[in-house]
This record gives structure tokens, C-alpha cells and sequence, in this order.
């Protein structure tokens, strides 16, 4: 049944209200009511503006900005009524304000669009969830940081195609998340100060004859200045865009460190015991021990992939300037910046709350003939020979090692004088993996001194 009232917010251009479904459809209070002190902030700093500029009096203002303050604690409180037949945010926050100063709200929207309304509030909101996530990437480097510096010198395989290939430091890996959360970080920053020009009074998308002051609201609202042109202003999504751009491959690198923790913390490594806190047990098993909080963070990234997806199919065909689709916009970014801040905060508490087992890791770094390369330098920095020469002889003697069932260090000079009559005892001081890591002092080697310098370097930087 078709509503027979007609819709104050649209005026008189309508005669009869929407149909239900046709409500359903175009409402957005659902999920941009979480926009209502954004929203409020923005009208707050408008009507400043309009008092300055004479375009409002005082005396309007005032009642303006004290009434949307009466707002706002309804809405904090829990008591505002929000009405799906005023579609948004904005339309209820005028509504309320109207019941409680009357006649002067309606001189609120004076110079401004709900295009350019919508735009700013986003903005701000999106600003804010750059500012936590960037607290949550200072955080969660910290404490990569900790686990760095207590085993700057364990040992440890290091892997390629989840076979060992050459000892590393525990440090060192732990260094390695921290260069991956570093540039992440970067991005953060560069994105948010991309962002930071502030839509408000480009109206609906050609400006306003009003003699409005934008700088004034953007200084207001914290913008760095006004963007510069009002059709881009009202139909640009690319901070949002930028947000999950850069939550994606922040997310990326977290399922990357959860299924380490994963494959870490299983009986068959035993890398790492995660803390009770963030593991589980089973209904049936009782000697499981799950790590649920990492596998969880490596499922949740499908939703931070699929909200930029998402928004860019939304945005890809959308001519200039404002169309409805943009409604579109918000839930997905809402849902991925759920989901990344509590996936950063779960990273981060288990990785501070990990213990890695010393002597497992130990144990494995020897594994796998992981000093193979270590015996091919050797042979090149010693005997000189060119290294596909010294590789041959290696993969020789690694499958002689093989066949004895014993590992490199356990071969008898003999053993290796019997492939290369060169090869004297000294070939012993590399093969073992202590040796082998202090030996890599190339700059961003696993040497423990380049991991302490590594972990300094970033102290400082994070000051």
C-alpha cells in the first residue's frame, strides 16, 4: 500500500509518500547512524560558520549549536528514536533538532547539501579509524619489537617453499613482520594526509551563491583546507577506497603471521606456545590446545578483501557526480574496519603473550642440511672454486650425507675429501648454525649485531 502523507524532507515535489518497499530500499539509518557524531561535529562547525559570515544571526546559531549538542546525548544516552522514514542520519538529526528549537533549524542546511554532508561526515569518520589504526600498527610493531630483542641471537630455520633452506635468527624474523607493519604504517599515514581536505560546502555538487567561509570549517573540523573543486568533492570515495586499500594488505600480513602461529604452535613444530588467552580446547579432545584467535584473524581477512571489492565495483561506473549507489558505500567500510582493529588487537596480544621454545628451534635450524649454502661459500671464499663448481659438490656431498643417514657437521673429512681433495678442517667452523648466522653480516642479514641495529633503528623511529 502506497503511504497517501508526503515526505517533509522532499517538499513539495512529491504529492504522495514513498511505498514501503521503496522506503526499505532507500534508507540508510541502519548502519549510518554510527556517522551521528560526525554528523553532528559537521553541522556544529557549519553554523559557526554561517553565524561569521552574517549569513546566519547569533541568535540562531547558538540555538543551532546548543540543541544539536542536546542531540548528540540522546543518541550517546541510548534515548533518540530514529525513523527509517527520514532515510538518514542527517534528515533525523535536523528532524529531532527542529522539535527542540523549531523554526531556526530549518536554517541549518543553508549552503550545504546532504551530498556534501554525507561526504564530510564520512570523511571524519574514516579519519578517525586511520588515526586507530594507525595506534594498533605502533602497537603490534611494538611488540615485534620485544620478541626481537629477547632472541636477536636464537637460531632458528628459515624457510622457502615450507622447507628449510638456511639458519636465521628469531630476531631477525620477528624483524621481518616489523618491516611488513612498517610500510603499512606508511600508507596510513600517507593516506590520511592525502585525505584530509574537507568537502563541506561544495553543496550538492556546484557550490553556493551564499558567501560561505570553507576554510573556516575545514580549520574547524581539523582538514587541512577545502578541497578544491566541488564536483570531485561530493563524488569522491578514494579515502574510503585508500582505507581499505591498505587495510587489505594490512590484513595480508596478519593472516601471513597467523598461519606461521598456526603451523608454530603445533605438536609437530613447537616453535611457540601460545598463552592461554588466545587459544581454546575441544569438546571432545582434551588435550587440544587451538589456536582459534589466529585462525579466526587469517578468516576474517576474506571480509577486508571482499568490503574493497566491494566499494570499488560500487564506485567503477558511477559518472560525476553524486548518485544513490554511493549509499552503498558505508556498510562495507564499517564491517572491514571492525574487523581489522580486532584483528590487530588479537595479533597483537598474541604475539606478546607467545613464548618461543629455545631449544626447538634450535634443534630444527640444524635440520635439512639448512648450512649446505654455508659449505658452498666456503669452497668459493677458500678454494677458490667458482660457485656452480662448489654447488655440485656440495648437492654431492649433501646426498652422501643423506645416504649415511647423518647430517653435513657429522660427515668425516674423509667423507668430504673423497669428493673434493681440497676441502680441509676448517670447512667445520661454517657448518655450524651459530656460526652460520654471525656469518651473515651482509646490511639486513640475520647476523644477531645487524638484528640489534635493525631493532634499535625502529625504536628510535617510532619516538
Amino acid at each position: 500500500m502506497t503511504k497517501k502523507t508526503s515526505n517533509q524532507m522532499w517538499g513539495g515535489r512529491f504529492a504522495a509518500g514513498p511505498d514501503a518497499i521503496m522506503e526499505a530500499i532507500n534508507a540508510s539509518i541502519g548502519f549510518d547512524k554510527r556517522l551521528a557524531a560526525q554528523d553532528i561535529e559537521g553541522s556544529r562547525a557549519h553554523a559557526a560558520m554561517l553565524a561569521s559570515t552574517g549569513i546566519l544571526t547569533d541568535k540562531d546559531a547558538e540555538a543551532i549549536r546548543e540543541g544539536l549538542l542536546t542531540v548528540l546525548s540522546e543518541i550517546e544516552s541510548g534515548d533518540f528514536q530514529f525513523s527509517t522514514a527520514l532515510e538518514d542520519i542527517h534528515m533525523n538529526v535536523e528532524a529531532r533538532l527542529k522539535e527542540i528549537i523549531g523554526e531556526p533549524a530549518g536554517r541549518l542546511h543553508t549552503g550545504r547539501s546532504r551530498n556534501d554532508q554525507v561526504a564530510t561526515d564520512f570523511k571524519l569518520w574514516v579519519r578517525d579509524q586511520f588515526d586507530a589504526f594507525e595506534t594498533g600498527l605502533i602497537t603490534l610493531i611494538e611488540a615485534f619489537l620485544e620478541q626481537a630483542e629477547a632472541g636477536a641471537d636464537w637460531v632458528m630455520p628459515g624457510f622457502t617453499h615450507l622447507q628449510t633452506a638456511q639458519p636465521v635468527t628469531w630476531g631477525h624474523h620477528m624483524m621481518a613482520y616489523v618491516e611488513m607493519f612498517g610500510r603499512d604504517l606508511s600508507r596510513v599515514r600517507d593516506a590520511r594526509a592525502r585525505m584530509n581536505e574537507s568537502p563541506l560546502g561544495a553543496a550538492a555538487l556546484a557550490g553556493t551563491s551564499f558567501p560561505i567561509d570553507r576554510n573556516m570549517t575545514a580549520k574547524d573540523l581539523g582538514f587541512d583546507r577545502p578541497s578544491a573543486n566541488s564536483l570531485d568533492a561530493v563524488s569522491d570515495r578514494d579515502f574510503a577506497l585508500e582505507f581499505l586499500g591498505a587495510a587489505s594488505i594490512c590484513a595480508m600480513h596478519l593472516s601471513r603471521m597467523a598461519e606461521e602461529l598456526v603451523i608454530w604452535s603445533s605438536a609437530q613444530f613447537r616453535f611457540v606456545a601460545l598463552s592461554d588467552r588466545f587459544s581454546t580446547g575441544s569438546s571432545i579432545m582434551p588435550q587440544k590446545k587451538n589456536p582459534d584467535a589466529a585462525e579466526l584473524i587469517r578468516a576474517k581477512i576474506g571480509r577486508i578483501f571482499g568490503a574493497n571489492v566491494a566499494l570499488m565495483t560500487v564506485m567503477k561506473g558511477l559518472p560525476l557526480t553524486y548518485s544513490k549507489d554511493m549509499q552503498e558505500d558505508k556498510e562495507q567500510v564499517f564491517d572491514a574496519a571492525d574487523n581489522l582493529m580486532l584483528a590487530l588487537a588479537a595479533m597483537n596480544g598474541m604475539v606478546r603473550d607467545m613464548t618461543a621454545n629455545r631449544e626447538s628451534l634450535e634443534a630444527a635450524a640444524g635440520s635439512g642440511f639448512s648450512t649446505a649454502t654455508d659449505l658452498a661459500d666456503w669452497l668459493v671464499r677458500v678454494l677458490g672454486l667458482p660457485f656452480r663448481e662448489a654447488h655440485h659438490i656440495t648437492g654431492t656431498l649433501v646426498a652422501m650425507a643423506e645416504g649415511n643417514g647423518c647430517d653435513l657437521p657429522e660427515l668425516s673429512l674423509a667423507d668430504m675429501q673423497s669428493v673434493h681433495g681440497e676441502i680441509n678442517e676448517t670447512v667445520y667452523d661454517v657448518l655450524g648454525v651459530h656460526n652460520s648466522v654471525a656469518s651473515r653480516m651482509s646490511y639486513g642479514g640475520t647476523a644477531p649485531v645487524r638484528v640489534r641495529e635493525q631493532i634499535a633503528s625502529w625504536k628510535e623511529a617510532l619516538k
